[in-house]
């Protein structure tokens, strides 16, 4: 994190660890605020990559799962990187700056993916750069949300994944009544002074429980190489184009998408727990026999206690049996409404 900004956020009361806010003094009024009031976000769990150069339009078609080729100065995307066997090594939010492509996807993963995709680089006029600590990603959410872009710009995107660049800054909607703005650590300071006239700053994680509720899955480190991305949900919000070529995985991915039937599927669900849960935790169901019958994509606290998960599962035995977290006897996940539909084909 940029120093200059780490400060400020200490000097407005910032629990800061790993370059995460893990709150502003009430962990639990602020993630209460979050489903019910506006709230500011510092998004310092996620970084970015840069990716310039004549020839980075071709280099990611290549790679990723989504057409690039959309991306624009006005129009953001959910992409994904996966290995030859279609399974999915990073999530990621993808926008245009300056006519380079920004790609924004946990932190924890910059550096890895960085070397990945660097590896397919050869002799392509492109160069990849962690931009983490040049960036700075602010996420407003709340029903006052858009009165206080409005004063501050004037102007902000109004659909889902549309986005613009105004006074240095890049704006993107990220859903209902969510924005992200990116702009640099010093116009950082100004512009959350200004938005907390009126959102409450709440913890990073607050962030993660939204886009938990929004059901939009994010790849961590514990969950690599686990999933095809329909298992994810990904061809559902948009982050699969299955008429762009051949990029790492896409056989598989294409073939579970026309031939035969998809067997899993991501949904979400609450525990209610004293205990911890982390992504990547084994799920049971007794029709599975001792076996795993899923996985915990991501997980967050939940404004009224215990957590809400996002969970990859076997879609017979989420519509047939209970299904238990951590052991076959452990604390069962009850399942609450997507919202977007689900397909089982």
């Amino acid at each position: 994190m940029n120093q200059e900004w780490q400060q400020f956020l200490a000097r407005h009361n910032a629990q800061i660890q790993q370059d995460v806010i893990s709150d502003f003094g009430d962990a639990s009024a602020e993630r209460l605020a979050t489903s019910t009031a506006t709230v500011l976000s510092y998004l310092g769990q996620f970084g970015t990559l840069r990716i310039a150069g004549e020839e980075a339009e071709a280099f990611l078609q290549s790679l990723l799962s989504n057409d690039i080729r959309e991306v624009s100065g006005t129009r953001a995307q959910f992409s994904s990187l996966s290995n030859p066997k279609g399974r999915m090594l990073a999530t990621m939010l993808i926008w245009r700056q300056e006519g380079d492509y920004l790609l924004q996807l946990p932190r924890v993963l910059c550096e890895p993916i960085r070397k990945k995709l660097s590896m397919y680089v050869l002799r392509a006029k492109v160069k990849i750069s962690d931009t983490s600590d040049e960036i700075v990603t602010l996420g407003l959410s709340g029903t006052d949300a858009h009165e206080i872009l409005g004063l501050h710009y004037g102007e902000f995107p109004l659909a889902p994944l549309d986005c613009i660049s105004i006074e240095q800054d890049d704006i993107i909607k990220f859903g209902d009544a969510r924005w992200q703005v990116i702009t640099s650590p010093q116009r950082a300071q100004m512009l959350w002074s200004d938005f907390a006239h009126i959102a409450r700053p709440v913890g990073s994680g607050c962030w993660d429980w939204l886009n938990i509720r929004s059901g939009i899955p994010v790849i961590l480190p514990q969950t690599q190489e686990q999933f095809v991305a329909q298992m994810l949900n990904f061809d559902l919000v948009n982050g699969v184009n299955f008429k762009k070529g051949c990029y790492p995985g896409q056989e598989i991915v294409a073939r579970t998408q026309y031939l035969g039937k998809l067997k899993r599927r991501m949904f979400l669900a609450h525990i209610d727990s004293n205990e911890v849960p982390y992504p990547g935790d084994e799920l049971y169901s007794a029709d599975m026999e001792g076996q795993s019958s899923g996985m915990l994509v991501n997980v967050a606290l939940a404004p009224t206690g215990g957590f809400d998960v996002l969970a990859v599962l076997q879609i017979t035995s989420r519509e047939t049996q209970t299904i238990h977290w951590k052991s076959p006897h452990g604390d069962s996940l009850n399942f609450l409404p997507l919202p977007y539909n689900l397909s089982n084909s």
